[in-house]
């Protein structure tokens, strides 16, 4: 198959496209810049120029494969709107692409916010609409079976870890080291899914191999790690004590990630295992943390 993959130079797209690769298939992979193209053709890909604002560059690239894999987003949380209009204009010129052609459209989203109260999300809940623009554009995905795309939604974990991660974990990370504690909320018992990297990208590729249209795919091996086991791995890792934060001070101590680590996550992949056969193999997040995967890396707001 030939899968044309926006994002294809970033932490989850460059291990999508080399998953895809080992498969058999072919990748024409987005990239803005000479970097990024640099980055898409040395994992074997070919590089198409364009970016996410310009549709004409996108359908460009759509047109030249049987199904798509969009993973980029523009992530810029002072223009979360602006962000999430690019993201649903994007998904639409993919749509028009591939309408009544059957092939598959592979769109990310995110499973934070969807779990809590003790219990476990699962692929059939739906998240709410007010967390964040980008819900919306999952569901608009997800309706272009209506128009014969066979198109699914990928809900990644809010940590996708592995070697080389700048993301959230790094960025509690570099707040201990910064602070001198590791901290969790409260008593630490909210949860928070994790999967490993090139687990996700398995998952990613069975799905555009074989997901029906209109799948809800969850891209979680681990449905919830107490958050205070976390802040203990991290502890351990940057060799700072663990201590908890009260509720009232979480946004002094955490800043933006706070909010997200404050919440009461967990989410089930049952039915996404069951449906394509996923099993995840890669070593967990606190595994990841305790062998010094995180020892060097700074988040991206300091990355660079």
């Amino acid at each position: 198959m030939r899968v044309f993959v926006t994002g294809a130079s970033g932490w989850i797209g460059s291990a999508v496209v080399s998953e895809l690769l080992v498969a058999g298939h072919e990748v024409l992979g987005l990239a803005r810049s000479d970097g990024s193209a640099d980055k898409v053709a040395a994992l074997g890909a070919r590089v198409h120029r364009g970016s996410l604002d310009d549709v004409e560059s996108l359908r460009a690239g759509a047109e030249q494969a049987d199904g798509v894999v969009h993973l980029g987003y523009h992530h810029d949380f002072s223009q979360m709107e602006l962000a999430a209009q690019i993201d649903r204009r994007a998904i639409e010129a993919f749509g028009d692409v591939l309408a009544e052609t059957g092939g598959p459209l592979a769109i990310a989203s995110g499973v934070v916010g969807l779990g809590g109260g003790g219990r476990v999300a699962t692929e059939l809940d739906s998240p709410d609409a007010s967390l964040h623009p980008r819900v919306a554009n999952a569901a608009a995905a997800l309706a272009l079976a209506d128009r014969g795309v066979r198109s699914m939604a990928v809900r990644f974990a809010p940590t996708v870890h592995g070697p080389g991660d700048h993301g959230f974990v790094a960025t509690l990370t570099d707040l201990a080291r910064r602070t001198g504690f590791a901290g969790y909320v409260e008593d630490g018992a909210s949860r928070w899914p994790a999967v490993n990297r090139l687990d996700a990208a398995v998952l990613v590729r069975l799905g555009i191999e074989s997901a029906p249209a209109g799948s809800v795919l969850h891209a979680v091996d681990e449905e919830g790690i107490p958050t205070r086991e976390i802040a203990e791995a991290i502890g351990r890792s940057a060799g700072v004590p663990t201590r908890s934060v009260p509720t009232a001070q979480v946004g002094e101590h955490f800043g933006w990630i706070g909010r997200f680590f404050s919440m009461d996550s967990a989410v089930s992949s049952d039915l996404t295992r069951g449906l394509l056969g996923w099993k995840p193999v890669q070593p967990g997040l606190l595994a990841v943390i305790d062998a010094g995967g995180y020892a060097d890396v700074v988040p991206h707001a300091q990355a660079g």
